[in-house]
């Protein structure tokens, strides 16, 4: 797969979240973070361009399929490295001592902790990928998935993103929870 074909991915009808923009956004953030060598920055971006180029919102297996993906397509010395941390935006759960898997879930949520019109979009983007859900389905299912972030002690594994982002994240989470009533 060329540059070309990951954009091609990245900008299929039905990404309204999953997009370029959210690569882009992604890169984004890679590009705040210090200290890095430049085989991490290369991981980290390849992870970032890897991470959702497999993104079909009924099938339960993305990360999966989009590490596999990767796994055959990036460098040799750098592939397997790639495609665990790929696998680890499944989940977002990152042992303490993997810095480079703290700092692409962190990445990969960054979002959670936009200011509220970033945010809002977000959520509404999300739903527009799953329109395909019956909206009492959807509701129960993003009160799920929003509820898991609230409760945990850390959403964001890196330091920094948590110093800076955790509060506005946790906010954003449960206004979303109450402007939905997805409360339960």
């Amino acid at each position: 797969m060329t540059h070309d074909d990951l954009v091609e991915a990245y900008s299929a009808p039905g990404r309204h979240y999953h997009d370029l923009r959210h690569v882009q956004d992604c890169l984004g953030w890679l590009d705040r973070v210090a200290d890095l060598s430049v085989r991490d920055r290369e991981i980290l971006t390849l992870a970032i361009w890897w991470h959702d180029v497999v993104y079909d919102p009924t099938r339960p297996d993305n990360e999966e399929q989009s590490a596999l993906l990767a796994e055959r397509h990036v460098v040799a010395g750098l592939r397997d490295e790639v495609g665990r941390l790929i696998r680890l935006t499944r989940t977002h759960n990152v042992a303490p001592d993997d810095r480079l898997g703290a700092l692409l879930v962190s990445i990969d949520l960054a979002i959670l902790g936009a200011d509220e019109a970033s945010y809002d979009a977000y959520a509404d983007a999300i739903r527009r990928e799953y329109a395909h859900v019956p909206d009492e389905a959807y509701r129960a299912g993003r009160a799920a998935v929003l509820e898991r972030f609230a409760n945990r002690p850390v959403i964001y594994p890196d330091a920094d993103f948590a110093a800076a982002l955790d509060r506005q994240a946790r906010a954003n989470l449960a206004r979303e929870l109450r402007a939905h009533a997805l409360l339960r």
